[in-house]
This record gives structure tokens, sequence and C-alpha cells, in this order.
């Protein structure tokens, strides 16, 4: 995982800037409270660190990537950035008030114990909140059309809303709530369902190398075709009628909001 972000971690920040709804969104959910102590887990480059730090809460940044954490440390050295991942935090049991992870939870290797070591870390009555998107949203994504292996196997890795609340019930993490986010048009981060209403933006190479479904697992030969059928359905118009039979109800991408009792052995 680290090895894979390592080479992903090349001007990521030119794409994967902190987008300024989904950091009001994190924000609200996480509800944080001065002097308290926040762990953003698989920080990457640390963006959304970095703003919610900038609004006056104590953050700690971590990551597998080495790269990916010395690109956070030019930003600022005011966060604690520190090599790590769900599986492994190197943090004090019930140190921290809340914790955060963005578009992460799928390089977790295991759901289990990573939800575990999150209810370690945690303080009673603290909150988590990660942003992910599910199987059943993705395959929601007009992507599909024009990038069936890449969605197949990109699909495979992420895991269902169902296993996620089941890890965190096997953890006594209590589940409170899941809010949808559907894709902006303004949107700053750009991952990979970012083209949802704008499709020349997957013709730029940045953005797609800062996508690890088009880094990693993506191969060359179907990114060409499906970019040239995608180019071939723009300037038809075609790409419009694709793009409504994928329209759907169910949320891009999903908040899924929990915390730990107040109680330890609840």
């Amino acid at each position: 995982m680290g090895a894979k972000y390592d080479n992903i971690g090349t001007n990521y920040n030119l794409t994967r800037k902190a987008d300024k709804y989904l950091t009001e969104q994190l924000f609200d959910h996480l509800k944080p409270i001065k002097n308290g102590h926040y762990l953003d887990i698989g920080c990457g480059t640390g963006n959304y660190t970095h703003e919610l730090h900038k609004r006056g809460f104590h953050f700690i940044g971590m990551d597998p990537s080495k790269q990916m954490l010395e690109k956070a440390k030019l930003r600022t050295n005011s966060i604690d950035w520190k090599i790590g991942s769900a599986e492994s935090i190197d943090l004090p049991e019930s140190s921290m008030d809340g914790i955060i992870g963005s578009l992460t939870i799928h390089h977790w290797t295991n759901l289990k114990v990573g939800f575990s070591e999150l209810y370690r870390a945690l303080k009673p009555n603290g909150r988590i909140v990660i942003f992910t998107s599910t199987p059943k949203q993705m395959k929601g994504y007009w992507l599909n059309h024009y990038f069936p292996k890449m969605l197949s196997d990109s699909i495979i890795q992420m895991p269902t809303l169902e296993s996620v609340k089941t890890a965190m019930r096997d953890n006594r993490i209590e589940f409170l709530e899941t809010v949808k986010y559907f894709i902006k048009p303004d949107l700053q981060d750009q991952f990979l369902y970012c083209g949802k209403q704008n499709p020349e933006l997957y013709f730029n190479n940045q953005i797609r190398h800062g996508i690890s479904s088009f880094s990693s697992l993506a191969n060359r030969t179907e990114i060409e075709h499906g970019l040239s059928e995608l180019r071939k359905d723009i300037d038809s118009g075609k790409i419009n009628k694709i793009m409504t039979s994928y329209e759907n109800d169910l949320g891009d991408y999903l908040y899924v909001i929990g915390k730990k009792p107040a109680n330890n052995n609840a």
C-alpha cells in the first residue's frame, strides 16, 4: 500500500486538493471540540488534515506512504505526521477525541482489525467519520460503460456498507448514520468520479495519475480504448444519453458515521 501511494504521490497535490464542501461536511460530522485531539487516518498528503487544523483543532495525520507524508510536511510542520495504518495505529489508548478517514477504507487490509484499532485509540464518545463509496454506488457510475474492467477491479476492493457496519459493531463502535454525497460540478478534489458531470476531466493525464483506479488497477489498453470511445461519444453527443442512463439516487459517495460509546464496556 505504501509503495502504491509512493508512486501516486508524485504531483498528487496538483489534482487532489481539499474540497471546500467536503471539508465542511467532515467538520460537521466530526463535531470537533477545542483542545481536542484528532486523527486523520490514511491522510495522504494531508490536504484535509491541514484544512481542519487551520480551524484551530489539533490533528495527527497518519499514512503508510512515506512519500505522501513528505509532501504533507512541506505544507506545515505544526501537524504531527506519522507513518502508520488503520491496522497499526501507534497512539496511546483512548487518546483521540475523533477520527476521520477520507477515501481510505478500501485500502485497509482488515476491516475488523482496523476498527479495533480505531476503537482502542478513541476516547469514549469519540466520533468516527469515514468518507467512502460502496460497491452498489460504484455500479451506478457511467465510467462502467467505458472502463468496465477497471471499475470491476475497483468495486471488488470496496467494502460493502453492511461489512463496514458489521466490523464496527464487532468492535463495539456504535453506528450512527450514513449521509449520501453527490458529486458537485465545482469539486476540487479530483478523485475517481470527479468527472461525473464533466467527462473532459478524464483526458487529463495528471488527474488520472492521481486516481488509484486509473494509475494502479487499470491496464493501458483499456484506458486507451475507453478514452477513444469517450471522445467519440462526447463529440457526437451520445455521452448525454449514456450519462442519463446511469442516473440514480444512491449517492456517489457516502459518509459513514459512528462513535465509541461513553461506556467502554458497551
